[in-house]
């Protein structure tokens, strides 16, 4: 396989970045994962239940679970993960736990139970890798975590288990010989191979050097190419938990996206057609609002901007905005030439309303400092939806979330108390009608404000020779424990 780009740390409770997922996927897992319908399924824990009130939930763990060092996994590793490493460490689910959460205990070596302070819906969907890496208490218990040195060998639970990173070359795992699951994993090891330009990646693998590209791994004109070939197979099934929705962050504590009207010109301005087929070689669907179509509680009810540079115009002249005063800094995200494609088309739209556009190149730790930093005025990233918009929407919006130091909060700085309160409403109802309910309105409220310019829902294409069997089961893809792929002969 390909890490792309090579990831910083395999420490998943540290960086959730895609190719940390992917790799320390195999090392590192939760208590729960979801199929491709979202449906809930188990990991380390084999058994869960929610009290009638939506305030109880108790997880069951496996047996005979080991950590790759030997010592036993307990309900102990859990409750340290939830209620220290993972609620100072990681920004997803410290809000969850701050807000939420009342107490985490262990009656017992196989059980733990939260008991939350006021329901919250989408909790169960809380558990994915990403969002709740289990870590071994042993370790990093009275560490720093961020500079704990087995951040550089990781040691979980999964089906692989650390060997040697080589920088630049490689990351190489290993059988775990001691998994909790009987006779699993089938493969004896795994490769991630490091291969900066993406031309290289395209020939790594028609030479049979590379059996799976992941989406992101080549450019759309290589994965309808390389897709032909003989004795390959693809699926965009395995983002279903993801369903990643791609927007143009705008900062609103200045002019011009201060205005209103002119965030209702830009969405005007932006053929999200033409991106998706030309730019994106058709791997993707044009945005409609916050939710991806996948993703529980969308909506199509909402405040629609059809491609029409007239109407944008229009509003632009009723903003009394002055386009030619401004000069707006464009920051693509460094992750490869589509991005860079589409910010020279987002630039030429500014240009044609009558802005100055200069594009701002940084790598991936500058876009991640400037973003955190709120020192851009637009942008492009991402989001993944985690399954329920109270996990992957709602932190790109709520006022209590505009905080410095990440880049995927509410980094433009919108704050509507009505919204606030809606995503609030919907992720405590106990009942699914009084959620859709709540989420319905907001998103009403929220395209009509355009506070993020939604462009288009992506589409991956995971590649790979037809020998790799029964790779892509559940709805996190290829983040989920490869324990039962087999290779034909």
């Amino acid at each position: 396989m390909i890490a792309q780009p090579e990831p910083p740390v395999l420490m998943v409770g540290l960086n959730s970045q895609g190719p940390t997922l992917y790799v320390g996927g195999q090392i590192y897992q939760s208590l729960l994962s979801y199929g491709k319908d979202l449906k809930i399924l188990p990991s380390l824990a084999k058994a869960w239940e929610a009290s009638d009130d939506g305030l109880t939930y108790t997880f069951t763990l496996q047996d005979g679970v080991k950590w790759h060092d030997g010592k036993p996994f307990s309900a102990d590793d859990v409750v340290f993960t939830a209620d220290k490493f993972l609620r100072e460490a990681h920004p997803r689910w410290r809000y969850i736990a701050n807000t939420y959460v009342e107490t985490i205990t262990s009656p017992s070596p196989d059980k733990v139970i939260f008991k939350l302070k006021k329901p919250f819906s989408a909790f169960l969907y809380a558990f994915e890798l990403s969002s709740f890496p289990v870590v071994p208490k042993h370790i990093y218990e009275g560490t720093d975590y961020r500079t704990n040195p087995a951040n550089q060998t990781p040691i979980g639970t999964g089906p692989f288990k650390f060997k040697e990173w080589k920088r630049g070359s490689y990351i190489h795992l290993v059988k775990n010989e001691d998994y909790w699951k009987e006779g699993k994993p089938y493969l004896d090891e795994l490769y991630f191979r490091i291969v900066p330009d993406a031309a290289s990646r395209g020939v790594a693998f028609e030479k049979g050097a590379v059996d799976v590209l992941r989406g992101g791994d080549v450019e759309g004109f290589e994965v309808r190419r390389l897709s032909k070939l003989e004795g390959v197979t693809t699926t965009t099934e395995g983002w279903e938990m993801y369903s990643p929705l791609v927007f143009l962050q705008m900062n609103l504590r200045k002019a011009p996206f201060d205005n209103k009207l002119v965030r209702k010109a830009v969405m005007h301005a932006i053929n999200r057609e033409f991106i998706v087929k030309n730019v994106w070689f058709g791997l993707g669907e044009p945005a409609t609002g916050p939710l991806a179509s996948t993703t529980r509680f969308y909506t199509k009810d909402t405040t629609s901007y059809p491609f029409d540079l007239n109407a944008a115009k229009k509003l632009i002249a009723e903003s009394g905005i002055k386009p030619q005063e401004h000069t707006i800094r464009l920051m693509p995200i460094p992750y490869g030439s589509q991005w860079d494609r589409m910010a020279e088309y987002v630039r030429q739209q500014l240009e044609q309303l009558g802005f100055k556009v200069n594009i701002q190149a940084v790598d991936a730790g500058g876009w991640s400092q400037a973003l955190s930093d709120w020192n851009f005025d637009v942008t492009f990233n991402f989001t993944y939806q985690y399954g329920d918009p109270a996990l992957g929407v709602a932190r790109h919006y709520l006022s209590s979330n505009i905080i410095k130091g990440t880049p995927f909060g509410n980094n433009g700085g919108y704050s509507n108390s009505k919204v606030d309160e809606l995503f609030l409403a919907a992720a405590e109802a106990v009942q699914t009608d009084q959620a859709a309910k709540a989420y319905a309105e907001a998103q009403k409220i929220l395209t009509d404000e355009v506070p993020i310019g939604w462009l288009f829902e992506q589409r991956n294409v995971t590649i790979m020779r037809d020998k790799v069997k029964n790779l892509v089961r559940t709805g996190i893809g290829v983040n989920e424990s490869m324990d039962e792929v087999w290779i034909a002969k």
